[in-house]
């Protein structure tokens, strides 16, 4: 009997790759490999070498293979998900000229702060009906939202492209390509320069508005366009075929169906059916190394209070980002001494776990304040804490991408929608808990633990099939076993004032 055709989608994250072996007809993740590679940088850097999102992305896939039980010969197509926002300068053979500029490198937030302010005073005000500013202080974030989706903060490539030029002129001379994380590990899976409308909508010089790279916003920041790839109409779509160097360096039969691949938020939506074939306007909360929240929705968002991604299937993903999440409060407890799930409410406390800076609000120059401890108080109580200053951190932002999904987040029917929660975090009991009580919501925990990757699977599928990525998601999320539901809690208001209002005081204090 012949083998089962599986496809193959690859999340490569901040730390590591996990590739998951998935039955391409029901979806079933078959087995999971797992490999870490390096984040070097001290201070507000973060670096990685790309070789090793290549090596690593070939030891998941052999793991996976192996554990899964299923010849390389039964594998159809792959796709990778990647780490938005990471800056990788290629030279002419295709290799790095330097360690990659990672999404929570904090070092270009003075570039992105005179982004900003330059296209504030280019465009601010401007008569010609687009309505980009008001002729405030503001008009800089309006522009740059109006036009690429996004104001921009520390995180965007485009300021990352920007601190490179000034501060490392010889690297950015001596580049022959730039492209994103994905961008990288898809070119070197098939040879082809590609990338796709969501992940290039984190870039900064991406205009969700028309679908293309911004003339304007390149030749601010010194780009070049004849360095970035094309983009293809969606993750989902074949970009090319697998090299038979890149099917040597993994194991795998040359030709397969390699799919031009998205970022990691935009293959998680995917993977729990978010987009024009599947739900809608329907909120997502991911506790990882950073927290984000976001819904897949038809209406295109401009407002600098979030990211203004486009989705990866045409739709758009309004979506707030955190970098402090799970990674933060796991180094609280760490220094605290204890297990993860020590950990008891805060009581009096706030502790706003900012130990990489933050993004939401943005304060990338932040470090992790605590308030409030008396001799009575408890290290499951500091740990409880972070916890809750992580969790309000993000959950601020949820009624700004409702608002831009089109939605009243004061009508009922609005705040009563569930959250679906994901990533590491969802997994943990205290995670759960406090974002229950924080958000007073019902909570959806899908069956599958593995969105991003389980996105880029639809992907493959997709790009060896031809249907619509999140149609297939969908149909497999149909087929397989039902998530867990949670009814909501009462919201604990009195700690949600309290840490929203620690969040306030600092983000004024930087500001002055």
């Amino acid at each position: 009997m012949p083998a089962r055709a599986v496809v193959i989608g690859v999340d490569s994250s901040t730390q590591s790759a996990k590739a998951v072996v998935t039955d391409a007809e029901t979806g079933r993740a078959l087995a999971v490999g797992r490999a870490a590679h390096e984040v070097g940088g001290v201070g507000g850097a973060r670096e990685s070498d790309p070789e090793g999102w290549w090596s690593a992305l070939r030891d998941a896939v052999a793991r996976g293979l192996s554990e899964a039980g299923v010849p390389a010969s039964a594998v159809t197509g792959i796709a990778v998900a990647g780490q938005q926002h990471g800056l990788v300068v290629l030279d002419r053979a295709g290799r790095p000229v330097r360690p990659a500029l990672l999404w929570n490198d904090t070092r270009s937030a003075p570039q992105a702060a005179a982004l900003t302010e330059a296209f504030g005073e280019a465009f601010g005000g401007s008569p010609d009906g687009t309505a980009y500013g008001d002729g405030s202080d503001d008009d800089g974030a309006r522009v740059w939202a109006f036009r690429t989706g996004s104001a921009p903060v520390a995180a965007v490539t485009a300021a990352k492209w920007r601190w490179l030029t000034e501060r490392e002129p010889e690297s950015a001379s001596a580049a022959a390509a730039v492209r994103l994380p994905h961008d990288f590990l898809t070119e070197r899976l098939c040879g082809v320069a590609v990338t796709d409308p969501g992940d290039a909508s984190g870039t900064g010089w991406y205009a969700t508005g028309t679908g293309a790279y911004d003339p304007e916003v390149l030749a601010l920041i010194g780009l070049d366009p004849g360095l970035l790839p094309e983009v293809a109409p969606t993750g989902g779509t074949r970009a090319g075929t697998l090299t038979a160097p890149a099917a040597d360096h993994l194991g795998l039969p040359p030709g397969i169906a390699v799919a031009a691949g998205t970022g990691d938020n935009m293959a998680a939506a995917v993977g729990l059916g978010l987009g024009g074939a599947g739900l809608l306007d329907s909120p997502v909360l991911s506790l990882g190394t950073s927290g984000t929240v976001y819904a897949a929705t038809r209406v295109r968002p401009v407002t600098p209070a979030l990211s203004g991604f486009a989705a990866t299937d045409g739709t758009y993903l309004p979506l707030a980002c955190t970098l402090n999440c799970t990674l933060a409060v796991d180094r609280i407890a760490e220094l605290l001494g204890l297990g993860r799930e020590a950990a008891e409410a805060g009581g009096e406390l706030v502790l706003l776990p900012y130990l990489d800076g933050e993004r939401t609000p943005d304060l990338p120059g932040a470090s992790g304040t605590l308030t409030g401890l008396r001799h009575a108080t408890s290290r499951q109580q500091i740990l409880g804490a972070a916890y809750e200053g992580a969790v309000v951190s993000v959950l601020r932002a949820l009624d700004e991408v409702l608002a831009a999904c089109g939605l009243d987040p004061s009508r009922p029917e609005t705040a009563a929608l569930p959250l679906r929660l994901i990533g590491g975090g969802a997994r943990g009991r205290h995670w759960v808990e406090t974002v229950r009580r924080l958000s007073g919501r019902p909570l959806i925990l899908p069956a599958a633990t593995d969105p991003t990757a389980l996105g880029a699977a639809a992907l493959a599928a997709a790009a060896v099939s031809g249907a619509d990525p999140v149609a297939i998601s969908a149909a497999w999320a149909e087929a397989g076993p039902a998530p867990t539901e949670l009814p909501g809690l009462e919201r604990d208001a009195g700690t949600w004032d309290r840490v929203s209002t620690a969040i306030d005081a600092l983000a004024s204090e930087r500001r002055l």
